[in-house]
C-alpha cells in the first residue's frame, strides 16, 4: 500500500489511544518506517539509463519488513516515549498493520508479489504472502485509504488534533479550527 495509507493507519492507531503528541508521532512513524528502504527508488530511477544502474529499490525494498526491525523500532519508540509501555505496544501494532497492508495489497504492476521474510536475517523460512494479493493501484487500496482519511478527519474534529501536528502545532490548530468551523457540533435544544 502507499506511504499515505501507512501514515494514516499509524495516526489513527495513535489517535484512538490517550497519548501525548510525541508518543502519537512515534506510533505514526512506526507504521511508515518499514518503507524507509523504499527510498532506494530515488537512486534507481536516477541511474536506470546509465551503464551502472543502482538497483537499491528492486533488490532491497521490503528488507526492513521483519520482526528484528520491528523489535528495534518498538524498543526505540518505548525508550523515547513518555508513556513507554503503552507507546511501545502501539508502535508494535502500527508496524504490523503496515505489514498486513503490504501482504494484502502490494502486488506490483507486473503481477509479481513481494513476500515479506518476517524472520530475516535470522531465517528465510517464514515468507508472508497471500495468493489473492491485489495490485498497488487496485480499488481496495483506494477504499482503505479513503476510509482512513475519513477516520482521520473525524478523529481530528472530535479530539482537537490531527496528523498535521507532527509537522506544525500552529498549522494543526488552524486545520482543526477550520474543520470544526466547517462541521460545527449540533447544539441540542437550540
Amino acid at each position: 500500500m502507499s506511504p499515505v495509507t501507512h501514515f494514516l493507519t499509524g495516526w489513527v492507531v495513535a489517535a484512538t489511544a490517550q497519548l501525548e503528541r510525541r508518543d502519537r508521532t512515534l506510533v505514526t512513524l512506526s507504521a511508515v518506517v518499514p518503507d524507509v528502504d523504499g527510498l532506494g527508488i530515488i537512486p534507481e530511477v536516477l541511474t536506470r539509463n546509465t551503464s551502472h544502474p543502482v538497483l537499491w529499490f528492486s533488490q532491497y525494498h521490503h528488507v526492513l519488513h521483519t520482526l528484528c526491525f520491528a523489535v528495534a523500532v518498538v524498543a526505540l519508540g518505548g525508550f523515547v516515549a513518555r508513556q513507554s509501555w503503552k507507546t511501545a505496544a502501539l508502535c508494535f501494532v502500527a508496524f504490523h498493520l503496515h505489514l498486513l497492508e503490504d501482504v494484502l495489497g502490494s502486488r506490483g504492476p507486473d503481477g509479481d508479489q513481494w513476500p515479506i521474510f518476517y524472520l530475516a536475517p535470522i531465517s528465510s523460512s517464514v515468507a508472508l504472502s497471500w495468493g489473492g494479493q491485489w495490485a498497488l493501484n487496485a480499488w481496495p487500496n483506494f477504499l482503505i485509504t479513503f476510509a482512513l482519511l475519513l477516520a482521520t478527519l473525524y478523529l481530528a474534529w472530535r479530539k482537537g488534533f490531527s496528523p498535521v501536528e507532527i509537522f506544525s502545532i500552529r498549522a494543526d490548530h488552524a486545520f482543526v479550527t477550520a474543520l470544526r468551523c466547517r462541521f460545527p457540533t449540533k447544539q441540542v435544544g437550540r
